[in-house]
């Protein structure tokens, strides 16, 4: 088994661990209801559907929430 001759510095191993945790840019999905920008497996903001039926009451959209 290969042994490391010198120990690696926390700067290089930070610098090396790094690349993973970059940040990527979120997901976006479009409503099925309202075609408002929302996060997968999110409920909407705008309209308050999440896979198209009703969870919570939002402004403006109460008629769909009147079940």
């Amino acid at each position: 088994m290969a042994v490391p001759k010198q120990k690696k510095s926390r700067a290089k191993t930070r610098s090396r661990r790094a690349q993973n945790l970059k940040f990527q840019k979120p997901t976006v999905s479009v409503c099925p209801v309202c075609e408002a920008p929302i996060r997968p497996h999110h409920i909407c903001e705008s309209c308050g559907f999440y896979k198209q039926e009703p969870v919570i009451v939002a402004e403006g959209f109460s008629e769909y929430n009147e079940e």
